[in-house]
């Protein structure tokens, strides 16, 4: 079978963020895709936006389990169960614990293999979906001892037909590797985010960009979260522990200015951040942040695009920062460090107030 496309039709159990966007991803491409969900408004609005046909499917292809982490064992065995010829996906954040659910039931194990794209948001629900999620994002598909490579090649394909791309791991190292990228990240921002609640108000004012990239994700809904850091509790443990090391070392730097931890744990954090892919997976280059002050009102921030555009710099990634003490919001643009300068006097000449 092509990666092209899965095998056809699609039950998609589940409308919610992901499995809307997965129906809507794959309606795109042309394939047939059936929903369901148990809660009924979920269901319609995820039709209403077209991401599938809301009803029952007798004869599937491929289901694709994107329930709650709770129930994603107990999803795919059911699907097993009632599709004999069809083979099992699911989109859950862990993967060994939906497998050790399914080991222990009586159902045809070879037909399923995890998956799990790296895409979301800290909004929720099929009203959050969109077509365009996957897009260049990875897509861990982990294969187990005994899946058929047809039901491997099915997500594979599922994937791809989503404009992901594929990434096979086992389960076991898919789990050890999300806790390092994505789950210890989210419990940092919410422990960070947690200690604002007895912050004062005015110290809130100062509030700036920096604090709202750190916290951004620990705005995900509580009850999905605790499920999926209390499936993967063994490798969050361990790296928590770590982390806790780090904190004590940390808090010893503090109390002593002659110690070397603070600016050891300081460079550490530096060398980590460089280590993250990024576009195309190569290494980031040394990146400029160019500082851009845009006037509140309609049409200047299309007027800043253009601007940057006839420049000839690439922009790399773009971020605005709505500072309450600034009657300006103030863009933040960054490009290859060689570029910079480039940058700065093209905008400065069109009449932008820009620093670095």
């Amino acid at each position: 079978m092509s990666e092209a496309a899965p095998i056809g039709p699609v039950l998609i159990v589940g409308a919610g963020l992901i499995g809307t966007s997965v129906g809507l991803a794959l309606r795109r491409g042309g394939i047939d895709v059936h929903l369901t969900d148990k809660d009924d408004n979920n269901l319609a609005r995820a039709e209403s936006i077209g991401a599938g046909v809301a009803a029952p499917l007798d004869r599937p292809g491929l289901v694709v389990a994107a329930v709650p982490p709770d129930h994603l064992g107990e999803t795919v065995v059911d699907a097993l169960e009632r599709f004999a010829n069809a083979y099992v996906t699911d989109v859950g954040s862990v993967k060994t614990a939906p497998l050790a659910y399914v080991l222990r039931s009586t159902a045809d194990l070879s037909r399923y293999v995890g998956g799990h794209p790296m895409a979301g948001s800290e909004r929720s629900g099929p009203a959050a979906a969109a077509a365009n999620l996957f897009e260049g994002r990875a897509w861990a598909v982990t294969p187990h001892v005994g899946a058929r490579p047809e039901a491997v090649q099915a997500v594979r394909a599922l994937a791809t037909a989503c404009g992901a791309s594929p990434v096979e791991l086992s389960p076991e190292d898919h789990d050890a590797a999300v806790a390092e990228v994505s789950h210890l990240p989210h419990l940092m921002a919410v422990l960070a985010a947690a200690r604002l609640i007895e912050a004062p108000h005015r110290h809130l004012s100062l509030s700036g960009q920096g604090l709202r990239d750190v916290t951004r994700v620990a705005a995900g809904d509580p009850s999905l979260w605790r499920q999926i850091v209390s499936a993967n509790s063994e490798p969050l443990r361990g790296l928590l522990l770590a982390v806790r090391d780090d904190v004590d070392r940390l808090l010893a730097g503090l109390e002593d200015p002659a110690s070397p931890h603070v600016v050891d744990l300081l460079r550490k954090g530096a060398a980590g951040r460089e280590l993250i892919p990024g576009k195309h997976g190569k290494p980031t280059p040394a990146q400029t942040i160019v500082y851009v002050a845009v006037p509140d009102r309609p049409g200047e921030l299309a007027r800043l695009f253009a601007d940057a555009g006839q420049s000839g710099v690439n922009v790399e990634d773009l971020h605005i920062d709505h500072d309450p003490a600034r009657p300006v919001g103030l863009v933040e643009i960054v490009v290859d460090a060689s570029s910079a300068e480039r940058l700065m006097t093209s905008l400065t000449a069109q009449g932008w107030s820009v620093h670095r």
